[in-house]
């Protein structure tokens, strides 16, 4: 502990130092609840899952030649093809399910790389606070043995929960946010670490860590022993084609810069036609000595990729801002009437600017919530469906007043800013 409370001490000054870039830390509003959660889940002794324990993770499927030409969605998927991705499952009896949320840290770097994140459907990357950036990620066409290590949550994930209608796990919340989580329509969906809760949610000690991780397919006997419904729901919404539409802007590269520590690169793999993702190694305080490093999943040891990489441009407002504490919300629905998006342009809530990248190119498209229980799509300009290929999107939200640069070398970087 003397260690840790040294190393996040010097990383306090270190990032003190750029106005632009706060410090890459754990959030310190990232506590133990102090009251008893809803439904009441007691907290006292844990089961630890061993650290050499064999894990099998279920392979994602892959697009194959005999895709429909005119593609999939956004509604009527065929029997057998996850909405999410557009892709055939290996287990149709999957989807007869609600997708799983879990909350998967970024930081500290020391306990990448992450279990399980090639195996999620969608994630969402968000800025958290100080610096740091948290994963959103969603499990429904595959299972994964674990997934982790798994954080606190935050107001952003009522998002995706509603928009995806999940289950989510997570460890613990800011007091405003778990009270707004547990007088919401989804409260009863709401996993934490109990006493009972392993094998679903349990802690895995490598390294001496203590580290919280989930099973996806333990998940489910826990939470039908929980009373929770988790009945198959609508996931209509977003619309795949293998073959990629006109346009676009040839590119390899997608830079995402949320802070001086964090920091990533999608690097476009024709082999594969897949986008790699390059982690930040160090921090960059003065913005000026990037250096990645791949990111691989600790669960498959398989290369963390996807077929969609995502920038939305989303409204942020501070909701707690002082010397020892950040709560941001980032809001996604019409809440905001209106507002100046990233390229200049006026939107109205519930849409905003996006570019999203595949197959080497990348594309300038809007996305849009239609209501707070509506999968998030991407459109044209005239209101057409924008194609995802099928197969994992990564989602990165960034501030409405965010930097968007097409570089001289033709990779594009973007970069959070949630103020003008």
């Amino acid at each position: 502990m003397k260690k840790r409370f040294v190393f996040l001490v010097v990383l306090i000054l270190l990032m003190s130092a750029c106005s632009r870039a706060p410090a890459d830390l754990p959030a310190p509003t990232d506590v133990p609840p102090t009251n008893t959660p809803f439904p009441p889940q007691p907290t006292s002794t844990v089961t630890t899952v061993p650290p050499t324990a064999t894990l099998t993770p279920t392979p994602s499927a892959s697009p194959t030649p005999a895709y429909p030409p005119q593609g999939r969605g956004p509604d009527n998927f065929e029997a057998g093809v996850n909405p999410l991705t557009g892709l055939e499952v290996d287990d149709p009896q999957l989807l007869e399910r609600r997708p799983i949320l879990i909350k998967v840290e970024n930081i500290p770097r020391e306990h990448r790389p992450q279990w399980g994140l090639s195996l999620a459907d969608i994630v969402y990357e968000y800025y958290t606070e100080f610096g740091a950036t948290r994963f959103a990620a969603l499990f429904y066409g595959n299972n994964a043995d674990q997934v982790g290590p798994i954080r606190s949550g935050r107001f952003f994930d009522s998002n995706v929960i509603q928009m995806y209608k999940s289950i989510m796990v997570y460890g613990s919340a800011y007091v405003d946010v778990r009270t707004r989580f547990y007088n919401s329509d989804f409260a009863n969906r709401l996993i934490l670490e109990t006493t009972t809760s392993c094998p679903a949610v349990c802690r895995a000690d490598p390294n001496g860590q203590n580290l919280l991780v989930s099973n996806t397919a333990a998940l489910m006997d826990y939470v039908r022993s929980r009373g929770i419904d988790n009945t198959r729901q609508n996931l209509d919404g977003m619309f795949f084609q293998l073959t990629p539409p006109q346009g676009g802007s040839e590119t390899d590269q997608v830079y995402i810069r949320y802070s001086g520590a964090i920091y990533n690169r999608w690097d476009y793999d024709p082999a594969t036609g897949r986008y790699l993702r390059f982690a930040d190694a160090q921090n960059d305080i003065n913005r000026s000595n990037e250096v990645y490093q791949q990111l691989t999943d600790r669960l498959t040891n398989e290369p963390v990729a996807a077929e969609n990489v995502v920038a939305l441009c989303v409204p942020h407002q501070y909701y707690v801002k002082n010397s020892e504490s950040e709560v941001l919300e980032i809001i996604m629905d019409n809440q905001v009437p209106s507002y100046t998006g990233c390229d200049g342009e006026i939107y109205q809530g519930g849409t905003g600017p996006a570019y999203i990248a595949r197959d080497g190119k990348i594309y300038k498209v809007i996305w849009k919530r239609a209501a707070k229980d509506s999968v998030l799509t991407l459109v044209n300009p005239d209101g057409s469906l924008f194609p995802f290929k099928p197969g994992q999107t990564w989602f990165e939200v960034i501030g409405a007043s965010s930097s968007v640069e097409q570089q001289s070398d033709g990779a594009w970087r973007f970069t959070h800013r949630m103020v003008p």
